[in-house]
């Protein structure tokens, strides 16, 4: 999908369904930088640690460090719980909002519309990607702030030990950006698949349950269990695929970030060979480096979750935004009943204006009697 795209979605998304908790997303923005300042000042923590207690023998450090240690990360784990708590129900307000205005929509809809799909695909929408849009309006989101936050406060820490291993540090990041650009492509189009296999999975199923006497009249229980087959394999491989999309991007920052590491402790030892950084600057770095793998790697992930979310909502908010051709129209006079005659005079009916079901029908049913039609 094109950035064009993904932006007009977003927006569109943001605007109806997340900007009327912006209350709430401000106290997990608070909590976050709690999540930030706490990751970083552990790392920076081990500073005065090892030049205090290991190297110094200071015994009030000692006492005074590890407390620190304590608050620091009992801080960290309560901001983080309050954080995803209020991002969790952010999402599921969303999806229940959008959950109503399908449903208000798909019951006041025209049958043109009813009949062009299946219900099958509908149930999709409503539990496949509604769902996607959920976790983008939750998990994604506080990604966004919870990792950008932690990410800036302990490349703080690392430029505050020595600047230049810093900026030997931030040799991953556009690699790690451009392998997520990549997996993102990917993600949407495999997402897309899903839904649609899911929707064709829930379409068989209904119609099973529907005709099952139909099944076993015809005695075609062999043929509905191939079929079933078929749509189930078909839903796993599109599951299978997006899950391998999905955990594609840890091997390749698992490796990305070995080179890192091998090329950190080569460029580290040289630079304590030559008195440019002691050894408990060089822990403390070590520390905030390692702590900043996991936002890094979350953040390069993170397009994955909102590629599947645009998608979702691609496909969602057309069927929200239809307006009905046959509306109610409040300036008519009352229908007056007198005989209850009912005359069709030259009838035409089609679902669409391709295929037209009904051709040149005369009918006149008095009223008062019973009338059957059979066809």
């Amino acid at each position: 999908m094109k950035l064009d795209k993904i932006i007009f979605y977003v927006k569109r998304l943001y605007r109806n369904y997340i900007r009327q908790y912006l209350n709430r997303i401000f106290l997990a923005l608070f909590l976050s930088f709690l999540v930030a300042g706490t990751t970083s000042a552990i790392a920076w923590l081990l500073d005065p640690a090892v030049k205090k207690i290991f190297i110094e023998n200071d015994k009030l450090y000692g006492v005074f460090i590890p407390i620190l240690i304590i608050v620091a990360f009992s801080t960290k784990g309560i901001s983080l719980y309050l954080a995803r708590s209020i991002t969790l129900e952010i999402g599921n307000r969303v999806k229940q909002q959008i959950q109503n205005e399908l449903a208000g929509n798909i019951l006041l809809s025209d049958s043109e519309i009813l009949e062009s799909k299946h219900s099958g695909k509908y149930m999709s929408h409503f539990l496949y990607d509604v769902g996607l849009i959920n976790s983008m309006a939750s998990t994604a989101l506080l990604n966004i702030m919870k990792d950008t936050l932690t990410l800036t406060a302990l490349l703080f820490v690392m430029f505050y030990q020595n600047w230049k291993l810093a900026f030997f540090s931030l040799i991953m990041m556009p690699l790690s950006a451009f392998v997520a650009r990549s997996l993102g492509k990917r993600i949407a189009k495999a997402t897309t698949k899903g839904s649609l296999a899911t929707g064709k999975l829930t379409t068989f199923l209904s119609e099973i349950l529907r005709g099952y006497k139909i099944i076993k009249i015809y005695q075609r229980e062999n043929s509905e269990k191939k079929r079933a087959s078929e749509a189930i394999n078909d839903m796993t491989e599109k599951e299978i695929k997006i899950g391998k999309i999905m955990i594609r991007a840890t091997p390749v920052m698992e490796i990305l970030l070995g080179f890192m590491i091998a090329g950190f402790i080569y460029f580290a030892g040289y630079l304590i060979a030559n008195g440019e950084i002691g050894i408990n600057n060089f822990f403390s770095f070590l520390a905030a480096m390692m702590l900043a793998y996991q936002p890094v790697r979350s953040l390069a992930t993170l397009n994955l979750g909102i590629n599947q979310g645009v998608s979702a909502g691609r496909r969602i908010l057309p069927i929200i935004d239809y307006e009905n051709k046959i509306l109610l129209n409040e300036t008519k006079p009352e229908l007056k009943l007198n005989n209850a005659d009912i005359k069709f005079n030259n009838v035409y009916f089609s679902y669409d204006e391709d295929n037209i079901v009904l051709k040149n029908i005369n009918i006149n049913i008095e009223g008062g009697k019973i009338n059957a039609i059979v066809g």
